[in-house]
């Protein structure tokens, strides 16, 4: 099952274990019953090891008064800066919480 945002289809994950260690775009959701917050959003050229003791994963607890869920698109082919402009689109449309407005 993949969650859209936006324009983009994004793979749930419980637990950093499941993370592939490739570029993607991620975000970092509440599920409270069957509704999803969005938290946080960020990119990266190694998603797993950045979520892992991830700065601001305090943040996520802090706002997350349900189960976190890792959400990653995964991005082969798209250099850093095409990255960055998936995230930016991301955060103007979702306004989480945590992270860099």
């Amino acid at each position: 099952m993949s969650i859209k945002l936006g324009n983009y289809y994004f793979e749930p994950h419980e637990t950093a274990a499941t993370l592939q260690d490739k570029s993607g775009v991620y975000a970092i959701l509440c599920l409270i019953g069957k509704e999803y917050k969005v938290i946080d959003i960020g990119e990266s050229s190694q998603v797993k090891t950045r979520i892992e003791g991830h700065d601001r994963e305090s943040c996520w607890k802090k706002h997350c008064k349900g189960t976190l869920i890792i959400a990653v698109h995964y991005t082969p082919n798209i250099q850093q800066a095409g990255r960055r402009e998936i995230e930016q689109e991301l955060r103007r449309l979702f306004r989480p919480v945590c992270g860099e407005q």
